[in-house]
C-alpha cells in the first residue's frame, strides 16, 4: 500500500445551460414506509408445530407451550446483542445474532427445562422450527406479542 498514491487524472468543466429551470416536487404518494409484516396466525403456528412435533411426549405440555410462546421470545428479544443487530444492521446479521441469543437462552433453560433443551439440541427439525419461529416473533417489534395465548 505504500507504493500507491492518489493522482489527478483529468479536470473536466461541467457546463449547464443558462436558462430558468424548475425542479419538480417529490411525489407525496407511494412508498416511504415499510410494509406491514405478514404475521402467522396463532392457529397456523400451532398447527405447524403439532404437525411436525405432535409425536413428542412432553411431560408438561402447558409449560412447554408457555416457554415457546412467551418466555423464550421475550428473553431473546431482551438480548442486548440481538437488539443492537436489529437496530444497526440488516436482517441477515440480525438473524445471526438472534440464533446466538436463542442458543444462550436455551442453554440457560437447561437447568429448569431439560426436556425442552434436549429436544432443541437433539432434534434438528425442532431446532430449525424453533429458531425460525422465535426469529419471526422477535425480529419485528409488533411480532413479539402473545403467540400461543387464547
Amino acid at each position: 500500500m505504500d507504493s500507491y498514491r492518489v493522482e489527478k487524472q483529468a479536470a473536466v468543466k461541467i457546463q449547464l445551460p443558462d436558462a430558468d429551470a424548475e425542479i419538480e416536487p417529490v411525489p407525496a404518494a407511494g412508498g416511504g414506509r415499510k410494509p406491514e409484516p405478514e404475521l402467522d396466525r396463532l392457529s397456523n403456528i400451532l398447527k405447524t408445530f403439532n404437525d411436525q412435533f405432535g409425536n413428542i411426549q412432553w411431560t408438561d405440555t402447558d409449560r412447554v407451550q408457555q416457554l415457546i410462546s412467551e418466555e423464550i421470545p421475550a428473553r431473546v428479544a431482551a438480548d442486548t446483542a440481538y437488539q443492537n443487530a436489529k437496530k444497526n444492521s440488516d436482517k441477515q446479521n440480525a438473524r445471526i445474532e438472534h440464533d446466538k441469543a436463542l442458543a444462550r437462552v436455551m442453554t440457560a433453560l437447561l437447568k429448569d427445562d431439560t426436556e425442552l433443551f434436549k429436544q432443541f439440541m437433539d432434534n434438528e427439525s425442532f431446532r430449525q422450527w424453533m429458531t425460525d419461529t422465535v426469529f419471526g416473533l422477535t425480529y419485528e417489534p409488533s411480532g413479539a406479542g402473545d403467540l400461543l395465548g387464547d
